[in-house]
């Protein structure tokens, strides 16, 4: 017994020291050999190291501390966002559609307005236009409010697309409202409780006069389809204050057409127009760039005056061309008039548009002094050319003037004296658009201001003073008003209303077979109030119909129907 107690005593000690003994290793390798482990009769164990346990603390930390830094973010730095989008789960917001503020003519006649009527979308108020021709361009159209699949508006307003529409978006939109109302997690409406108004956009009126539009239209409409002419584009505009009280294009697309189209074969039509020929959907009379031709020789002959080139009664030979000698003894250079004009003054060049005046007035000649390309550049800028006209349209272009710098840039070449003389004349590279023309010929007769055209009514007028001499301004004038009592503008003799006028014809292409035919001028001649432009766009050069009588029409019509005449 005391042996026994010894014995375990001693094993005690051991297993507490650590210690094995001999016989119990020996025990160990003699009892696995009869552990059958597939059995479930037993298993070895090893112990696992420290790394083990301490990596698996490490886990469990970074997990915590993840899940209390996300709980952290939401609860508090974006518990307010999150709050809001739950209120939102809670509470649905329908959009209450302002209504798009009316455009009328500044005689109050409505234009643009709205209606309850069908649209793509049940719930937007339609937009629709006057059916009165010539206005696409000028007031353009929309894109009305979208939304998703799911019924949600992504877009909620009305978006214009041109003309006024778009340059006046912000005044025209209005503000939209908002019906917020409570609902289940069924979706099902339990409460309206929260409704904002919206606030329509404000009503626009125009300096548009809508039957001068209408009448400037149709004669422009009835030249081109009668003569042959592609298109054709025509402005008139206060001289004074800038008010365009005319502005329309042939061809022109269909705006209600283009907000409006639901149907297979009005989408159709749509795409037709956008691909048409005559270009339908571009504002010609500021985007759209045409040879000026003879129109700009009253600005030609200003700057002679004002540069001492010439007096207003010098005396040039007119032989019907201008001759320069090959010094090199090739084929001399001929340049053109369109006849013979004998001996002319500036008065009488332009009247009867001679080219071969201008010819010298422009570039020179043996012992006539010319104003050089420098000269021409320098004047065609200050009256407006290359630049825009500030109309409140948008997409407005300006044009070119051809210079040495300009000839190198397009073509690598350098600068002729012949390129001075066409230029001089409107031709060449000149390019220039209807609105530019317009607002400098108006530069001519108000006393030398360079006006900006608008069409918003109760814009306060701006001008630009040009320092022009009266004296000189008056013999272009004079000049213009010949044109029309016994030059080639005598179409626009019209009793009741003394007009002034200058045309242009500018030849088109390599072969000059076809034409840009223009027309500009004043009325009444002897207290300017109007300018006038009209461009119709290529035409058989054998054409005897010109820009001239389109003009006519509308004079005559406005002197029968209007007071603008008088």
């Amino acid at each position: 017994m005391n042996l026994f107690r010894h014995t375990s005593t001693r094993r005690a000690r051991k297993a507490a020291s650590h210690e094995i003994s001999p016989e119990d290793v020996f025990l160990d390798s003699q009892n696995v050999s009869k552990l059958d482990l597939n059995q479930m009769e037993g298993h070895l164990e090893r112990p696992l190291g420290k790394h083990v346990f301490y990596l698996s603390i490490g886990i469990v930390l970074f997990f915590v501390l993840g899940f209390t830094a996300r709980l952290f973010g939401m609860q508090i730095v974006q518990g307010a966002q999150y709050a809001e989008k739950a209120n939102r789960n809670h509470l649905k917001s329908t959009p209450i559609f302002a209504l798009r503020g009316t455009i009328a003519d500044r005689t109050g006649k409505l234009l643009a307005w709205n209606t309850t009527g069908t649209t793509t979308l049940n719930e937007v108020p339609k937009r629709v236009y006057t059916e009165i021709p010539g206005f696409a361009h000028i007031l353009g159209y929309v894109s009305y409010p979208k939304k998703d699949s799911s019924g949600v508006f992504w877009q909620q307003e009305y978006i214009g697309k041109d003309g006024v529409e778009k340059q006046y978006q912000d005044l025209l939109q209005g503000v939209p409202g908002e019906q917020v109302v409570g609902v289940n997690a069924q979706g099902d409406v339990e409460a309206s409780n929260v409704t904002i108004d919206p606030t329509n956009g404000d009503n626009l009126r125009l300096t548009i006069d809508a039957g001068v539009q209408e009448k400037l239209y149709e004669s422009i409409k009835s030249l081109a389809d009668g003569y042959g002419y592609v298109a054709g584009s025509g402005v008139i505009m206060d001289v004074h204050t800038g008010e365009v009280l005319a502005l329309t294009n042939y061809p022109q697309y269909d705006n209600n057409l283009l907000t409006n189209a639901s149907s297979s074969a009005e989408k159709a039509q749509v795409a037709s127009d956008l691909n048409d020929s005559r270009h339908k959907f571009l504002n010609r009379a500021v985007a759209g760039l045409f040879t000026p031709g003879s129109t700009v020789k009253p600005f030609m002959g200003l700057a002679a005056l004002m540069e001492g080139v010439i007096t207003p009664e010098k005396q040039i030979l007119s032989t019907g061309a201008l001759v320069i000698k090959n010094k090199y003894g090739g084929p001399d250079s001929v340049f053109k008039d369109w006849k013979a004009h004998g001996w002319t003054d500036l008065r009488k060049a332009l009247a009867e548009s001679s080219d071969e005046y201008f010819y010298q007035v422009g570039g020179g000649y043996m012992d006539q002094k010319g104003l050089g390309i420098a000269k021409i550049d320098q004047y065609a800028r200050m009256f407006g050319f290359a630049t825009t006209t500030g109309i409140d349209l948008p997409g407005e272009q300006y044009g070119t003037i051809p210079t040495p710098e300009w000839k190198e840039k397009i073509f690598n070449e350098s600068w002729l004296l012949g390129d001075t003389y066409h230029t001089a004349i409107g031709q060449y590279g000149f390019q220039l658009t209807p609105i530019e023309l317009a607002r400098a010929d108006a530069a001519l007769v108000n006393g030398g201001k360079l006006v900006t055209p608008h069409v918003l009514l109760g814009l306060p007028p701006e001008s630009t003073s040009l320092a022009l001499p009266e004296k000189d301004l008056q013999v272009i004038r004079e000049g213009m008003r010949q044109g029309v009592t016994q030059g080639i503008g005598g179409a626009l003799n019209i009793s009741g209303v003394e007009v002034a006028s200058k045309s242009g014809t500018a030849e088109l292409g390599v072969k000059k077979d076809m034409i840009n035919s223009w027309i500009t001028g004043f009325f009444p001649y002897d207290h300017p109030r109007y300018v006038f432009v009209v461009m119709m766009e290529k035409g058989s050069i054998h054409n005897t119909h010109g820009a001239i009588f389109a003009a006519r029409e509308v004079i005559e019509w406005m002197r029968d129907n209007t007071e603008y005449t008088k």
